[in-house]
């Protein structure tokens, strides 16, 4: 018997409980890890709200964690109980004390770096090394617009990009979030509470505006994104904080400069055992050479995940946030 948080309909914070269950034995391709530390992403709501739609209710939630392998299937030969492990791509549990998951799905965890570290950094970290290093490729020299700078990924992006030579504007929604952004790297940064963002982009790109725009905000901040992005320029759609995109007419692309528009996904990306464990290496080593800088500003006994969602969608956590079994 283990512990889990799960909802049984779509919901507010309020649909989480905390409840006992009994966590399956692994199939011969699976593992049973023991969790030590979960993430919280924003992407955990859009499942709880029903934004995505979860294989069946009731559910329980999250795609990320760490810990120590418990038990491993017949078939599992690279992992061996005992062993350090993290996880960023699914399948949803890893709000539990005991999460059965795909072998493929896990990375080895170096012994550099913690549990803590590893659940705060999975998710937003190798979708940072998707967005700068695969998405657009990014070589150095490029100025490019970053929104929710001061965010989870945002804080890990500020700090990747500035170790590339890149100058990234960081949009952010207070003067607090400006200068915590600064400090992690951004070149310049625009409080879209007060400034005016296509604007001031153009002022700090001498009317050139940027290659690459990377949002995670959808339907709050589409048209200003496209409204920063330079002819033959490319929009990263990469998250719905205010609700998703739609009602597109693709003719806008064309009138705002033959632009380029992609809807990315780290599963899309992360797609095999050898393209996860490359990406985990790239981010383990950002951060073993003091590159990047882990941030947990929150932590949360997974009992507490109603009060974390409440925080986490309040915009009233910076850097990362942990729940802890």
């Amino acid at each position: 018997m283990a512990k889990r948080i799960q909802f049984a309909t779509h919901g507010g914070p309020e649909v989480l409980d905390y409840v006992d269950y009994t966590p399956a034995e692994p199939g011969p391709l699976e593992v049973r890890v023991q969790n030590k530390a979960i993430g919280l992403n924003f992407i955990d709501t859009y499942f709880r709200s029903g934004l995505y739609a979860p294989p069946a209710l009731p559910s329980s939630l999250g795609t990320e964690g760490a810990g120590v392998v418990e038990a491993v299937g017949s078939a599992v030969t690279h992992l061996h109980v005992g062993d350090r492990v993290a996880y960023a791509t699914g399948p949803l549990g890893a709000y539990s004390e005991l999460h059965v998951l795909p072998a493929e799905k896990l990375v080895k965890l170096p012994d550099s770096i913690s549990f803590e570290q590893a659940a705060s950094v999975m998710l937003k970290g190798l979708t940072v090394q998707y967005l700068l290093r695969q998405t657009y490729p990014l070589k150095g020299g490029e100025t490019i617009l970053f929104h929710a700078a001061a965010g989870g990924v945002g804080s890990l992006a500020c700090q990747w990009a500035k170790a590339l030579g890149v100058k990234l504007i960081g949009t952010v929604g207070s003067p607090a979030k400006a200068e915590r952004a600064k400090a992690l790297g951004a070149w310049a940064t625009i409080d879209y509470s007060r400034e005016n963002v296509v604007a001031r982009v153009r002022e700090l790109t001498d009317g050139q505006k940027c290659p690459v725009v990377y949002d995670s905000v959808g339907k709050d901040t589409w048209e200003t994104s496209l409204d920063c992005v330079a002819p033959r320029g490319l929009l990263v759609s990469f998250g719905n904080s205010s609700g998703p995109v739609s009602g597109v007419n693709l003719g806008i692309l064309a009138q705002k400069g033959s632009l380029f528009v992609t809807r990315p996904t780290l599963a899309g990306y992360a797609d095999s055992p050898a393209h996860l464990q490359a990406m985990a290496d790239e981010l383990f080593a950002m951060i073993g050479s003091g590159k990047i800088q882990l941030q947990i500003n929150q932590r949360f006994a997974l009992s507490e995940a109603a009060e974390a969602h409440r925080a986490l969608t309040g915009r009233q956590t910076s850097g990362s946030t942990i729940l802890l079994p």
